[in-house]
């Protein structure tokens, strides 16, 4: 393998390659995005290159003057052999490269990393336009008149109607029969022809043609009937009987288009048992789920609630790092939630994710008392419920069984259990494959 494949080589391996997507939810600084923009870090691996001496650094074995027999000292630091070229400490952090990626892409790449299949449902309409000329009406002006539905219907008419002439003919020509003799042979037959039709053929055939057959069976044997297809297509044909019952006139479909709104619903702990671990935890878990719906969906809004015994709406900003000295109820949040709900986010409009994280501890019969019911009247696409507890369960951390015992059986809520980063994706796929896309 020569140089230029080593090059090559090394170019396929770092040239902007972003860090797994899985591996970057797990562990990576999320902090570096913003709300429209995954910023996600680039593995990188230098290029080998070679490097040369200066040619006035001297000969082999030739050193700076010092004379045999000198104590050779300390070696000294060369300009721009470690720190900075001026001798300082260096000040700046080394500088990373980052791909770039919106939330659009972010959730595509999600859906592949992890099989998900997500179909946003639009719910406002924003929009009714006319689409294609799909749909038919009785009347309309002569442009629109469907001419090929008109003509199939004439030749289905046709080919219904149509009857071989010269085989009803010759039917007259059998000794003794006249016209209501072959009439009733006819039916028997299955042959589309009038009454009146044979009365005037009858009158038709010469005198001396009549009995030229002695029985309708001597008549059959020698005269094949031909079917209509066959003989329009030998003959074609000389008109279609169009009928104005027929006739449909084309029309535009209304198409409404309607815009994929969502309003994503955060809920957090803050009570004083939510500490430093378990807080990043739920960033770590919430924040790819909103960059993930926010790809998805037309429009989004967020919500953010914090809580301990009361709850109060915050900033994102705010969100993850509040941590406050009172004990907890969660239902103070999803009593603000359905409020806000209710006042700005009607669910005939909206599609509506609540998820909700803490560490499972809830004051007594709070979570089956009242959070369990607040979830069942809240109308939401899915509710989450997210436990972070990094040392394992604590005695009293029930909230998520109880949720997810009582929920068991149903396509809109999901329990997840995250006690550290490797828990995290497993988490969002729990999550995103529960909601029901029926």
């Amino acid at each position: 393998m020569g140089l230029k494949d080593d090059l090559e080589r090394y170019r396929e391996v770092g040239e902007e390659r972003r860090q797994d997507l899985a591996e970057f939810i797990q562990y990576g600084d999320l902090g570096q995005s913003r709300g429209d923009e995954v910023r996600i870090p680039i593995k990188i691996v230098d290029l080998p290159e070679f490097a040369y001496d200066q040619r006035d650094k001297g000969g082999v074995g030739q050193g700076d003057g010092a004379e045999p027999g000198d104590p050779v000292g300390q070696p000294q630091p060369q300009p721009g052999d470690d720190g900075d070229e001026d001798g300082e400490p260096g000040e700046e952090g080394g500088e990373h490269e980052y791909y770039e990626m919106d939330p659009e892409e972010f959730a595509k790449e999600l859906d592949e990393q992890l099989g998900l299949d997500l179909e946003p449902k639009g719910k406002k309409v924003i929009e009714e336009k006319e689409g294609d000329f799909t749909d038919i009406t009785r009347t309309g002006p002569s442009s629109t008149l469907d001419f090929e539905r008109l003509f199939k219907k004439g030749l289905k008419r046709k080919l219904a109607m149509d009857f071989d002439e010269d085989y009803v003919r010759e039917a007259l020509k059998v000794d003794g029969w006249g016209p209501a003799t072959v009439f009733e042979w006819a039916r028997e037959k299955n042959i589309p022809v009038s009454k009146a039709w044979i009365e005037d053929a009858y009158e038709d055939v010469p005198s001396s043609e009549r009995g030229s057959w002695e029985t309708i069976e001597e008549m059959e044997a020698n005269v094949e009937e031909v079917d209509a297809p066959t003989r329009i297509r030998r003959e074609g044909v000389d008109e279609i009987p169009f009928r104005r019952e027929d006739e449909r006139y084309r029309y535009p479909e209304i198409v409404e288009e309607r815009e994929k709104n969502v309003v994503v619903v955060n809920i957090r702990d803050v009570s004083g048992s939510m500490r430093q671990k378990k807080r990043e935890l739920v960033e770590r878990t919430f924040t790819p789920l909103d960059w993930y719906l926010q790809g998805k969906y037309d429009n989004a809004e967020f919500v953010y609630i914090a809580h301990d015994a009361d709850a109060w709406e915050v900033e994102r900003e705010e969100f993850f790092g509040i941590r406050s000295g009172g004990g907890t109820r969660i239902s103070s949040a999803y009593e603000l939630a359905a409020e806000r709900l209710e006042e700005e986010y009607p669910w005939s409009e909206w599609n509506r994710y609540v998820f909700a994280a803490g560490d499972s501890e809830n004051s007594s019969n709070d979570t089956e008392e009242k959070v369990i019911p607040l979830m069942e009247q809240i109308p939401a696409n899915l509710h989450a419920y997210v436990e972070t507890q990094p040392s394992g369960n604590a005695i009293n951390a029930t909230h998520a069984e109880e949720v997810e015992r009582t929920f068991r059986d149903s396509d809109n809520v999901a329990v997840a259990y995250v006690s550290s980063p490797d828990d995290v994706v497993d988490a969002i796929y729990e999550i995103l494959s529960t909601e029901d896309n029926g």
